[in-house]
């Protein structure tokens, strides 16, 4: 049941007909994995927090380097080479201390997977690449778990929902991940700044109207171009 601090804290979200107590006690009851507090999962798990999402997991083995900082906003100077991890729940906990924050210091790989993921109702992938990517698609859609996913690369970026109420997944679009060598990446062709918070914070909104029964993307796929403010919605 909500608490006076959720009346008071949640007192915007009580007032929109589409959330209400009903909607608010679903954040709360909620739980939701992060793959990856990085560029994307930076704003989806500031917003996650802050919106009330009961139970929040970060997945992320990786440690915060000085080129991560023009990007990844939840870290500052004094997190370099400190668990990303680790530090997110840190500062998380400190906006939202109401919230429980589970945290999977590793890397996702076939053998923890399956463990990772099972505790959780709703799963974002906010990793970098592409067998990190299938991996998790394939997990879910084996354990029946809803998947938000995005992607990010210069000034562009895209967002899916997949395997949610009977909705294709990654597989449907890309049957087969493509050779690593064919793929670029933001490591060596670079990102703007603002664009995983652009992105990110649309797939913290898809999970958010997921767990509270709105609509959302259904075999779609959402194609973003912030250089000329251009969005793309086409179906498969």
């Amino acid at each position: 049941m909500l608490e006076i601090q959720d009346y008071l804290r949640y007192s915007k979200h009580l007032l929109m007909p589409e959330i209400g107590e009903k909607g608010q006690l679903a954040l709360k009851n909620a739980k939701v994995l992060v793959i990856g507090a990085g560029g994307l999962g930076c704003p989806i798990l500031q917003y996650l927090v802050a919106a009330g999402v009961g139970t929040v997991g970060i997945v992320d083995n990786d440690t915060i380097e000085l080129h991560n900082l023009h990007r990844q906003i939840l870290y500052t100077e004094k997190h370099i080479g400190q668990s990303k991890a680790v530090t997110a729940k840190t500062i998380l906990n400190e906006m939202n201390p109401h919230v429980t924050i589970h945290v999977f210091d590793e890397k996702v790989a076939k053998n923890n997977v399956i463990e990772i993921l099972s505790n959780f109702d709703f799963i974002v992938d906010g990793s970098d690449n592409f067998t990190t990517r299938y991996l998790v698609n394939d997990t879910c859609v084996a354990l029946h778990k809803s998947l938000i996913y995005g992607s990010i690369l210069n000034f562009e970026g895209q967002i899916c929902v997949f395997n949610h109420n009977g909705s294709k997944n990654l597989r449907d679009i890309f049957p087969q991940p493509p050779n690593p060598e064919d793929v670029p990446n933001c490591s060596f062709n670079g990102v703007l700044s603002s664009l995983p918070g652009i992105i990110g914070t649309l797939m913290a909104n898809e999970t958010l109207k997921l767990i509270l029964g709105l609509p959302t993307l259904y075999n779609e796929i959402l194609l973003v171009n912030t250089l000329n403010l251009n969005f793309t919605k086409l179906k498969f």
